[in-house]
């Protein structure tokens, strides 16, 4: 049997935005855009006769010979370049290749969008609601600052674009396409608004995206582009690992945490020890990839496999907060269970239907959808599926049995989607990401810091306020670690606490030697250069100085 109708949705926002998929940042980027321009709102994709195509674009090009000159009399270089450097492709070299869109550099790519390519599975959704809702202003000015920097040479009142605006050469010819798509329509739909079940996590992105945009004047703009989706694609991987552990403790003890509650979570990203009193902390013990260090490699995936043997609980408590939804609903349709003052019942609303109070109610409501459940069962009226005979005669409650049931038909397809969401949002095997595994088929995976990765945090670590204004700063090797440790939780020279009690001496030199490879590391991309054997020489320089007189303010203003 095949679960059928409402009993087979997994995806509730209220915990995560996301339908559990393959993620490709360039994508999520695209339909991050329209939220942006509207607020939290998504757009309409006007009617038009088909796709557009590499073709429709480069006869553009040809036909404009004064946007760039010599595209007319080599249209297979043209050709070439659009779609190498401007087009995101998907199946790219492969015989069923296709556009999916320009490449993100401006914010209006996402009007050029194929949409069946251009599917981001709720990634963008979820990016907007974190900033939407971080604190201290964080997130309002990361969204102001976002906005101002995807969409340069354009009114948005008027959506008109300005030839003369100074911007870079793949830019410009996306915006000299404009034209292309002449109507653009707001999605009449109002958005579901749910606070972050991480609020924190919300504050510490909406506070590295402020001072990555720090940068604009000093990074090439596709490189900053790049920063900001390895950047998004890691606040987001960090942001499900912590939902991983924190949703099934939350059921548990069947109520939401008031330390997380927007006011009382202590996370702030303007101190040195951020995560500093979090009970849910994402600690990673992550490889630098020394081959010569085969112990360390072994730690790091211990810690990599402790968070994703995680996810059948958290498919099981998902499932838990999905029905009990569904339960509040019904209530408040029969005026058994009032709408609490924030228009929606929360997670911890719906985790307190679990209290002994409501067990009456439990047991009627899903009494009947478990009849419902068991009578739609196989073709067989004689004989029930395997999976609900196995449940039926266990001592459980009605709810309990039908949790069972959906997690014996469903469990495993939302375990193998899970992990393939995760392992895209960790850039899996990538420069960028944070997760490697070998090609071989079952071989376990291992948090492994990529170079690009250690440049992007590199370049949020050697910022620091002066006076309102973000300028960079030498950072000690130490305080460079300690940074990577306290603000998201990455362990490279140390295990994490609790562990270290228990740490042997190969723990231990394994962990020297994994230290030795970050500064390697650190080397090689041109942040570290040892001067001499003093530790207090051993420090990280910025790759661009910023300075309090040309730097950007906290909101990402030019000052």
């Amino acid at each position: 049997m095949a679960v059928k109708g409402r009993d087979k949705e997994f995806r509730i926002p209220k915990v995560s935005y996301l339908d559990f998929k393959h993620i490709e940042m360039d994508r999520v980027l695209t339909m991050l855009f329209p939220r942006l321009k509207y607020d939290g709102y998504g757009s309409r994709r006007p009617p038009r006769g088909g796709d557009l195509s590499i073709d429709e674009f480069l006869a553009d090009f040809l036909e404009h010979p004064e946007w760039f000159s010599g595209f007319d009399k080599h249209p297979d270089i043209a050709r070439a370049w659009i779609e190498t450097d401007l087009m995101d492709m998907v199946n790219r070299g492969k015989s069923n290749q296709a556009l999916a869109a320009p490449r993100p550099l401006h914010g209006n790519t996402y009007k050029f969008r194929n949409a069946k390519h251009t599917r981001d599975y709720g990634a963008a959704e979820q990016i907007y609601w974190m900033l939407f809702y971080a604190r201290k202003g964080k997130g309002q000015a990361a969204r102001d600052a976002l906005k101002r920097f995807f969409f340069p040479g354009i009114d948005l009142v008027t959506d008109r674009y300005d030839p003369n605006a100074s911007v870079d050469v793949e830019t410009q010819a996306i915006l000299r396409l404009d034209h292309q798509v002449t109507q653009d329509m707001k999605d009449s739909k109002e958005p579901s608004r749910f606070q972050p079940l991480c609020i924190g996590q919300a504050d510490i992105m909406a506070d590295d995206i402020l001072r990555l945009l720090a940068y604009e004047p000093y990074i090439p703009r596709s490189v900053l582009v790049d920063y900001l989706k390895t950047l998004m694609a890691f606040h987001l991987a960090l942001y499900h690992l912590k939902l991983l552990q924190m949703l099934p403790k939350l059921v548990k003890q069947c109520s939401g945490n008031d330390l997380c509650s927007t006011k009382e979570c202590p996370i702030n990203p303007s101190f040195d020890n951020a995560l500093e009193g979090c009970p849910y902390k994402a600690s990673l013990v992550v490889d630098m990839g020394d081959a010569n260090n085969p112990h360390m490699a072994e730690l790091a995936r211990k810690s990599t496999d402790r968070h994703y043997r995680q996810i059948p609980v958290f498919v099981q408590a998902n499932f838990v907060v999905k029905k009990l939804d569904e339960m509040a609903e019904n209530m408040r349709l029969q005026g058994k269970l009032p709408l609490p003052s924030g228009g929606y019942f929360t997670v911890g609303d719906l985790l307190s239907l679990l209290k002994p109070e409501y067990d009456l109610n439990r047991e009627a409501y899903f009494s009947a959808r478990l009849s419902t459940l068991i009578d739609e069962a196989g073709t067989n009226k004689d004989e029930l599926d395997p999976e609900i005979r196995e449940v039926t005669p266990m001592n459980l409650n009605a709810f309990d049995k039908f949790i069972e049931i959906l997690m014996a038909y469903r469990g495993k397809y939302h375990r193998q989607y899970i992990t393939e969401c995760l392992d895209s949002l960790l850039l899996k095997n990538k420069e960028n990401g944070l997760l490697a595994q070998s090609r071989t088929k079952g071989s376990p995976r291992r948090f492994v810091l990529g170079s690009k990765l250690l440049e992007v945090l590199l370049q949020v670590a050697v910022l620091t306020q002066d006076g309102g204004h973000f300028v960079t700063r030498e950072v000690r090797i130490e305080e460079l670690l300690a940074f990577l440790r306290n603000r998201y939780g990455i362990h490279i020279d140390r295990l994490p606490e609790g562990a270290q009690t228990n740490s042997s001496i190969v723990d231990r030199r394994a962990l020297r030697l994994n230290h030795e490879a970050f500064k390697r590391r650190l080397r090689e991309i041109g942040f570290y250069e040892d001067l001499s054997d003093a530790y207090v020489t051993q420090k990280v320089s910025p790759r661009y100085a910023i300075q309090r007189n040309v730097g950007t303010d906290k909101n990402g203003r030019h000052a």
